[in-house]
Parts: structure tokens; C-alpha cells; sequence
């Protein structure tokens, strides 16, 4: 086989069924996801690529000239051009459900911190300071999950396990679905009216950006949550700056931006957000779930067989 290009752990132990094809192993050593400009130059000559948040736009893939699967190292898709992939005959896949468990827990997580203000504690504790926060307890609290897929159902039967009234909204899902699995459907604005903690779990797609906007975000309960551990750009976090300036909401806790790393974000150092480095879905358990995942559509490929987690089918090139 010739070269795989990878962005995992160089030594981790899922990489072993492709040494064993004695497959040329490529990894990214940059530390960081890869702009367009470098994924083009990292794909000449490479078969198959396990993808991380790198930007696999339509430039990007244009001179991949062997290029025939890229699978992603996670749920999402928004950061490939499945248009441009479909053209070029390159399959793409994703390992959807593998972190489901280890984003559901840093979601309770956030909330819990973005409730008791626990970052704002630490920090002044560490300072010599002794600081007399007041938050609040989530506990018979309502809880509303946006987005009811494999990561919003765990979210929801976490938070109902806190004693939360949980609702969720999913357009794609029929209502007895959710409300089979113990919580009320919902429709958006509704969800929104009616939650105390809104956390997302939506894909970034054109309909989904700045789902969250001034509009919803001010039909909150006063002294919301809002939690976004999906995809940077569903929040709008100048909208969300303003409501916590305004002291509308109680916190914001966000893993993920529209821009990353967050530099220019209006959210970061705001004294009421709690800010993690798109790291959630990041558990020893997880990672080792996704890079077998990913290994795994590999060696499908390899086989001449389908590989599992599907998500635009190669054909071949114009």
C-alpha cells in the first residue's frame, strides 16, 4: 500500500493492523489541525488520509492525486468538501458514536462548572485568595439538548439522572423517539422559552449556523446556561457576549469556536464563560475508539470492502 497519511498518535496500538500491510505511515507533526494549503502538499501520493480538524476544502483535495478515503478521527464532516471528495472519487467516513460517552460527560461537566463558577474559584485559590462564590444547582432544573443523536441521548439521560426535566429538539427525529427515551419533544424557540441549560449537539451545517442567535438566546429563562460542546459558529458568540453583559445569562461554557484557536473570540476571558480547547470528545477511551474506527475503514479499503461509518461513497473520478 502505498502512503497513509495520519494525524494520530504515532505509537499508539491501533496503528498496528496497518504496519502489519507494512503500509508507508505519514503523520502530521505540526501539533495543530492543517490549514488547506498544508493538507494539499500532506496528500500527494497518499491513498488514504485519517483526518482530525484539518480543512479538506475542494482546494486541499485538488491535487491529491492517489487519494481514494479520507476518514475522520470523529463525528463531524463540516471541516471536509463532500461535493469536492464525491468528484474526485475519494470516499469519506467518520467514527460516529466513538466519543459519544466522553462528550456527553465533559457536557455535564461544563455544566456543573459554568453553574458553581468553579474556574473563578480555582483561579483565586491558587492566588492566595479565598473567594465566596454563589451559584446555582442544576437539580430539578430544566435542561434542554439540542440535537438528539448519540451524544444528545447520553447527554439527556445523564442530565436526567441529575433530576433535571429534560427536553430536546431534533428535526430529523419523529417526537415518539425522544419521548421514548424519557424526555419531551420540543420545538426550538419552545425548547429555548422553557430551558434553563441549552447545550448543543447539532451539526454545523448552513442551517445550523448561529442557530443560537440574539433572538433565541434572549428567550432563555433569566440567568440561563448556554453549553456548546458541537461545532464552533451554532453559538453566536457576540450575541452571547452581549447577554451575559447584559446579565441576562448566568455562564456560557463553550469546548468549540468559530474560530480556533479562539484568540479573537468575545467569549474568552469573560469572568462568567468557562472556555476548554475543543477537547471533549479527547478520553483515553474515546481516542482509542476513534483510531480503530479510522483504522479500520482503512484496512476496508485496502480489502476492497465498505468501510462502517459511511458518509459519501467513492466513485470514480471524472
Amino acid at each position: 500500500m502505498t502512503p497513509t497519511s495520519l494525524s494520530a498518535d504515532r505509537d499508539h496500538p491501533a496503528l498496528a493492523p496497518l504496519r502489519d500491510l507494512d503500509a508507508e505511515l505519514v503523520f502530521n507533526d505540526a501539533g495543530r489541525p492543517l490549514t488547506s494549503v498544508e493538507v494539499a502538499h500532506a496528500l500527494v501520493g497518499v491513498d488514504a488520509v485519517i483526518a482530525g480538524l484539518d480543512d479538506f476544502d475542494a482546494a486541499a483535495l485538488a491535487g491529491a492525486d492517489r487519494l481514494r478515503l479520507i476518514a475522520r478521527y470523529g463525528a463531524g464532516v463540516d471541516n471536509v468538501d463532500l461535493d469536492a471528495a464525491h468528484a474526485r472519487g475519494v470516499a469519506v467516513t467518520r467514527t460516529a458514536g466513538a466519543n459519544a460517552a466522553a462528550v456527553a460527560e465533559m457536557t455535564i461537566a461544563l455544566a456543573f462548572a459554568a453553574a458553581r463558577g468553579i474556574p473563578i474559584l480555582d483561579a483565586g485559590v491558587r492566588a492566595g485568595e479565598w473567594p465566596r462564590g454563589r451559584g446555582i444547582e442544576l437539580g430539578g432544573r430544566s435542561f434542554g439538548v439540542l440535537g438528539f443523536g448519540a451524544i444528545g441521548r447520553h447527554v439527556a439521560a445523564l442530565a436526567r439522572g441529575l433530576g433535571m426535566r429534560v427536553s430536546a429538539w431534533d428535526p430529523l427525529l419523529p417526537d415518539a423517539e425522544m419521548a421514548a427515551a424519557g424526555v419531551t419533544p420540543r420545538a426550538l424557540d419552545d425548547l429555548c422559552a422553557t430551558s434553563d441549560v441549552v447545550s448543543v449537539h447539532v451539526p454545523l451545517v448552513p442551517t445550523t449556523r448561529h442557530l443560537l442567535d440574539a433572538t433565541r438566546l434572549a428567550m432563555l429563562p433569566p440567568g440561563g446556561i448556554v453549553i456548546n460542546t458541537a461545532r464552533g459558529g451554532i453559538l453566536d458568540e457576540e450575541a452571547a457576549r452581549a447577554a451575559l453583559d447584559a446579565g441576562r445569562l448566568h455562564a456560557v461554557a463553550v469546548d468549540v469556536y468559530e474560530s480556533e484557536p479562539p484568540s479573537a473570540s468575545p467569549l474568552i476571558g469573560h469572568p462568567r464563560v468557562v472556555s476548554t480547547p475543543h477537547s471533549a470528545g479527547h478520553t483515553a477511551e474515546a481516542v482509542t475508539r476513534m483510531a480503530e474506527g479510522t483504522v479500520a475503514a482503512v484496512i476496508a479499503l485496502v480489502r476492497g470492502q465498505e468501510p462502517e461509518g459511511l458518509v459519501s461513497a467513492r466513485r470514480a473520478p471524472r
